[in-house]
């Protein structure tokens, strides 16, 4: 560690700023050297212990700080180098507090309040208007929102309401209280959603007035009691019932493949569940219950007698289109604003994530063996016609583990998904689905689906014709389902077998079968947090790292204290979130040395940062590469990924800290961020700015074709527009194996045009086509006829000295047609 502090007061803000410092992985006699100095007395050392607040949640938040579309600062983002902060909210026994992670590499403190325990809070950004709808709390943005065990007024119970503060002016701006307990705050550019207990409320981002609520939601045992996924439109959650009116086509298929581990696992479970039955027949027959029993299971199973609840139902709804009031999926009701309606999987779901573009979406359920990932093709008209893609199977173990965080990287060519065990799994995948390889994630970009090469010796259609002849998804792992409908969660589609069978046979609509096959990954990378006591400690960077480390387990206390979040750290479960983000170790490295502009693209991947609820935030460099046991390296070889840890940044609060509340300063970095987007939001919607000079249209917002310019602006506007006058063909003569060599024979003899041609032909002197062969001749010699072309001679070239008697004697044809 340098012998300078890491800390230090900010000039900007009033909070602290800390450096990052370099991290190594420990060796196992490190690790063990770390642990005796946890555990030893701290009177044999001498030195008094640095005691350190309790975390009970973090959190990755997106808010106008880094917000890439709408905030100006980000436009020009890959000419000038410059990149998003990372925002990072940590919750505490008492209070909370906000980091702002720069691209400088100095975490910079933003907020920090000590009020009680806070069990969710959101920065919210600013709300999306136009001329017809207006911000209400304009002049009161950022606005923060928290969910406290005291609310406002003092007399609600616990967590049961919502407070928005102003960060402008410091003073509470609406109160929003509800009968029942609150388990999480989500919001975007249209909705504030509050979560509860079989139940979400959303309300509008201007007004803060209830748009929408939902009643019938699957219940979750934990950790997210009511598991959604809220994007920039959509919003996802766990619905209890599965109406067939409104199932979308596809879903999840059959996760029929099991190790030998997973065999074991599963008939242990079995006679468990057999000697449980055999226990319950005799309680029933003596009319006792059974002293282990508790009143929750007797409670679960009454439930499950009397109410027809289906878990692993995912329905997707438009947050736009939908009706205000009470938002109700039956046989009765209409689709509208519904998106999608399927079945995900068999247990009930724990965890969901959209992805940047809210097409993918991730979801896991209560096992935790297997994650899906879903691609959702909507259709204008009903959920009933829209389409759900199973795409992946992300297989993380044979284990039970509980999920907790889902991160996509900006290219959504990674996820990394993070358990209640501290682990974070990363997994390979593509937008479009297939398997993950050397040609997709060995490049900074994005590729096509199908290579250059692929597309033009039609391969995608030959697979096309493969997988409709098959009927469905061809999977290539043996014991997968082959059909949409190889899972128990598919019933029979009634409505749905005779759909649109007039328009079945156009390959480019993406709702129509055959659907796309599943995929089976693995995890590349395990990212394990260290397990050690978690208490006083000298250290500022973190303990252990990666999977091989020495970990000692937290000790388990015979009644736990009760629990302040449903991610609260007891026992052996670790609250941890994840996110991609560019390099930020640089100054770690090379303290004396300025950051380069390209210095953060020279990775494939972005860098992954992990926060813990030790509060020590870890920069990982992931680099993938090809499989090093492959016999040879193509763009087909799978991947292997190496991860090393770099930087550090010890951001747990101690007592001695004080507070930074609002009122904040004018050049505070949240104020700051919220004044340059609500600028933006007033220029797009046409309307005047606060402090603007006049009134300012749409016609000088935008240079629109009508507009009146000089001859010189026009040529600088039509240079940065991408014209295209043709459609070129679809397979080029230089794209692929197409050409063919064969040799033409005298006239007389039988020759074969192509090996795919079922014309036969024969050329006589007067060079008029005649039919070679009469199929009704007894005398038929079948052996004499060459069906297989010859080997083709040399071509001679101009400038050959080929004789020019041999070229008269055979002629060459170059047949240019596909194979």
């Amino acid at each position: 560690m340098a012998t300078e502090s890491p800390r230090r007061p900010s000039r900007c803000t009033g909070g602290v700023v800390v450096r990052p410092q370099a991290a190594t992985e420990q060796s196992y006699m490190e690790s063990v050297v770390t642990f005796l100095q946890d555990v030893v007395p701290q009177a044999y050392s001498g030195t008094p212990p640095e005691e350190k607040e309790k975390i009970v949640w973090v959190r990755f938040e997106n808010a106008d700080l880094n917000d890439t579309s709408r905030n100006m600062e980000f436009h020009e983002i890959h000419s000038t180098g410059n990149e998003p902060p990372l925002l990072l909210l940590l919750g505490y026994s008492d209070g909370m507090q906000v980091w702002s992670i720069p691209i400088s590499g100095e975490a910079q403190e933003l907020f920090s309040v000590r009020h009680g325990p806070v069990r969710a809070a959101r920065i919210l950004p600013a709300p999306q208007i136009s001329a017809q709808k207006c911000d209400n709390f304009a002049e009161k943005r950022p606005l923060l929102g928290v969910c406290k065990s005291i609310g406002s007024s003092g007399t609600s119970p616990p967590y049961c309401c919502v407070d928005l503060y102003s960060l402008r002016t410091g003073e509470m701006v609406k109160s929003i209280q509800f009968k029942t307990p609150i388990y999480d705050l989500h919001c975007n550019k249209r909705i504030l959603v509050v979560v509860l207990q079989e139940k979400i409320a959303a309300f509008d981002s201007c007004t803060f007035t209830k748009k929408f609520f939902v009643t019938s939601c699957y219940p979750c045992p934990g950790p997210n009691m009511n598991p959604i996924a809220l994007g920039s439109r959509w919003l996802a959650y766990a619905e209890n019932k599965l109406i067939r009116c409104h199932q979308s086509r596809g879903g999840a298929c059959g996760d029929n493949i099991q190790s030998y581990t997973a065999t074991v696992i599963s008939a242990a479970k079995t006679i468990k569940t057999g000697l449980t039955m055999v226990g319950k027949v005799v309680t029933q027959l003596t009319g006792t219950l059974p002293s282990g029993a508790t009143e929750e299971e007797i409670l679960a199973h009454s439930n499950l007698r009397r109410s027809p609840l289906v878990p692993g139902i995912v329905t997707i709804i438009d947050t736009e289109t939908v009706a205000e009031g009470q938002v109700l999926v039956s046989e009765d009701s209409d689709s509208d604003g519904i998106v999608a309606h399927f079945p995900a999987h068999e247990k009930p779901i724990c965890c969901m994530a959209f992805n940047p573009s809210g097409m993918l979406l991730v979801t896991t359920d209560t096992l935790g063996h297997d994650f899906h990932v879903f691609q959702i093709l909507t259709h204008p008209w009903s959920s009933s016609q829209s389409a759900v893609h199973h795409l992946y199977t992300l297989h993380r173990g044979e284990t039970e583990a509980k999920v907790q965080d889902i991160s996509f990287s900006h290219d959504c060519r990674w996820v990394v998904v993070s358990t209640l065990r501290g682990t974070s799994h990363v997994f390979p995948i593509n937008p479009y689905g297939g398997q993950p390889c050397v040609r997709t994630h060995m490049s900074p970009r994005v590729v096509n689906r199908m290579s250059r090469f692929q597309k033009s010796a039609g391969l995608e259609e030959i697979e096309q014709e493969l997988t409709s002849k098959q009927g469905g998804r061809c999977s290539p792992v043996p014991g997968l389902s082959s059909s949409p409908s190889g899972s128990p969660l598919h019933g029979k589609l009634n409505s749905q077998d005779t759909y649109n069978n007039f328009t079945n046979n156009n390959p480019g609509n993406p709702r129509l079968l055959p659907l796309p096959s599943l995929t089976v990954v693995l995890p590349l990378a395990q990212i394990k947090q260290p397990m050690t006591l978690g208490t006083i400690t000298k250290r500022t960077g973190p303990y252990l790292f990666g999977a091989g480390c020495f970990s000692i387990k937290a000790p388990c206390k015979s009644k736990p204290a009760p629990q302040i979040s449903p991610s609260k750290s007891v026992g052996g479960e670790f609250c941890v979130a994840a996110v991609f983000g560019a390099s930020r170790s640089w100054f770690a490295n090379n303290s004396g040395l300025k950051r380069e502009k390209d210095q953060s693209k020279q990775f494939v991947v972005e860098s992954l940062y992990i926060i813990s609820c030790y509060g020590s935030l870890v920069e990982h460099v992931l680099e993938p590469r090809p499989l090093s046991t492959a016999p040879k390296i193509s763009d087909d070889t799978p991947l292997e990924m190496v991860t090393c840890p770099r930087a550090s940044w010890a951001l747990v609060r101690t007592p001695q800290w004080n507070e930074l509340q609002p009122p904040f300063n004018a050049n505070h970095p949240l104020l700051l961020a919220a004044d340059a987007v609500q600028y933006y939001q007033y220029l797009l919607a046409g309307l005047v700015p606060p402090g603007s000079p006049g009134p300012i249209t749409r016609h000088e917002s935008y240079d629109s074709l009508a507009s009146d310019h000089s001859g010189q602006e026009d040529e600088e506007w039509l240079s940065q527009v991408e014209i295209v006058t043709h459609t070129g063909p679809h397979r080029r003569l230089w794209m692929g194996p197409q050409f063919q060599f064969k040799t033409i024979h005298p006239s007389g003899q039988t020759t074969v045009i192509s090996s795919s041609s079922s014309v036969l032909q024969s050329h006589g002197p007067s060079d008029t086509p005649q039919p070679l062969l009469d199929f009704d001749t007894d005398d038929l010699d079948l052996n004499s006829l060459r069906i297989q072309p010859v080997r083709s001679e040399p071509v001679s070239m101009p400038g050959s000295p080929r004789p020019a008697a041999e070229r008269r004697g055979g002629s060459t044809v170059i047949d240019a047609t596909s194979e």
